[in-house]
């Protein structure tokens, strides 16, 4: 399906703020299928992947996901989240770096 450079940039433009929520754990559980990392499932991923979602689907999803994790998991998410919002990337990918720099 062909879109438009006016539609892509719409696109663009209504999804420019919302970070994806992968935080480069990737391995899903085999019962749930939810990701260990994230909490989405495979369907999750391809939607946040499709460029025509929503702002408003994706922020939805970010609240079903923050239900989805809970205790240690929940808090290690959001603070590789929240890096991965202000640096661009995920803590997990911060500290690869890192280790490749010493």
């Amino acid at each position: 399906m062909d879109i438009t450079k006016k539609e892509y940039m719409l696109i663009i433009m209504n999804n420019i703020d919302i970070v994806s929520p992968c935080v480069s754990v990737c391995k899903s559980d085999p019962i749930t299928g939810f990701c260990y990392g994230c909490g989405r499932t495979d369907e999750d991923k391809s939607i946040w992947k499709d460029p025509k979602t929503s702002n408003e689907w994706k922020q939805s999803n970010l609240t079903i996901l923050k239900n989805r994790l809970n205790g240690w998991q929940k808090e290690a998410w959001e603070k590789s989240y929240n890096y991965k919002k202000e640096n661009g990337i995920s803590l997990i990918k911060k500290n690869i770096l890192d280790k490749n720099k010493q």
